[in-house]
């Protein structure tokens, strides 16, 4: 071996988990920090468990809740739309004013008349 370009071997490093087990083990750091081990794995607990350590499932989850309501308003306008749709042309078939028709199903809903 040549001498001086190996990093130092520590061969009692220490491996500790977040969730508190450790071991010892032999590495090039004298201690090595871990979000996850065998002991709290879920694959070797059979625990349903998120390990979220960047805000990611939040983030998901917020992202999620958006697209929901989004497409929850986008469902809301199209029934409206038909609805002051087919209130303007029952008004027409009348002989009364479309316009106020569909302005009064839109007013029923709190959204602006149609464009």
């Amino acid at each position: 071996m040549k001498a001086d370009i190996h990093p130092k071997y520590y061969p009692s490093a220490r491996i500790i988990c977040s969730c508190g087990n450790s071991w010892i083990t032999g590495s090039t750091v004298p201690e090595i920090r871990t979000d996850v081990c065998s002991a709290c794995h879920p694959y070797f607990t059979g625990e349903q468990r998120i390990v979220d350590t960047a805000g990611q499932v939040e983030r998901f989850m917020k992202r999620l809740e958006r697209r929901q309501s989004e497409t929850a308003r986008r469902e809301l306008e199209l029934q409206v739309r038909k609805e002051a749709d087919d209130a303007a042309r029952k008004a027409r078939a009348r002989g009364g004013d479309a316009d106020t028709a569909a302005a009064e199903v839109y007013a029923k809903y709190n959204l602006p008349g149609a464009d």
